[in-house]
């Protein structure tokens, strides 16, 4: 099965030049305090100015690197979105390749859950400088799709997958499990059922 290609999640027709070496790493500094304040303080505690002293810079600094509070959000969001993709497309079974595609299946919702859940207040605070539904639903959408077809999944594949994706949304997950009080666990039970009766028809 041909793996979806990771995507650049910077919005619909954006690119961005290439960093030279030194600027990578600063810009990585600056990532690692931001997310280190994000773990220990939550999103909604973490400023601008906390961030640049956390991290040995003005705050210009910050500002010239990200133009906003939202932007610094949006980078945290797509670096750890990056990871989660490269580990689905070559990280260890069953989320990466070697697992059985109905295994694979039944992990992708797992971690997706679990990855999503922990995004929904940095989607929040990243705002409209952040078109996460473009570009992270067109990689996992792409994702299900082959998983479902190499289970020889009939019907509308495509709508199928979005079936299956739609539990799945930070904000969905946030509402029931932090402000419905409904526990993960059964979230992912009640998923796994869904897949089930989608794999099967039943």
């Amino acid at each position: 099965m041909s793996e979806p290609t990771p995507l650049r999640l910077l919005g619909p027709g954006a690119s961005a030049p290439p960093e030279r070496a030194d600027a990578a790493r600063n810009r990585d500094a600056l990532l690692g305090a931001a997310r280190a304040l994000v773990d220990e303080r939550g999103v909604g505690a973490v400023t601008m100015e906390a961030v640049a002293a956390r991290a040995g810079v003005g705050k210009g600094t910050l500002f010239r690197r990200f133009g906003s509070r939202e932007g610094l959000m949006a980078a945290l969001l797509d670096r750890s979105e990056a990871q989660w993709q490269a580990d689905v497309i070559s990280g260890p079974p069953p989320l990466g390749p070697g697992a059985p595609a109905r295994e694979r299946l039944h992990a992708f919702g797992r971690s997706r859950a679990a990855t999503d859940l922990a995004h929904a207040d940095l989607v929040r605070a990243a705002g409209a400088t952040r078109q996460r539904s473009y570009a992270a639903y067109a990689f996992t959408a792409m994702h299900v799709r082959l998983l479902l077809t190499e289970l020889g999944v009939t019907g509308d594949v495509p709508l199928l997958a979005t079936a299956l994706l739609a539990p799945l949304d930070p904000f969905v997950l946030d509402q029931q499990v932090r402000r419905e009080g409904l526990p993960l666990e059964r979230v992912l039970a009640g998923w796994d059922d869904l897949v089930r009766r989608v794999v099967e028809g039943g």
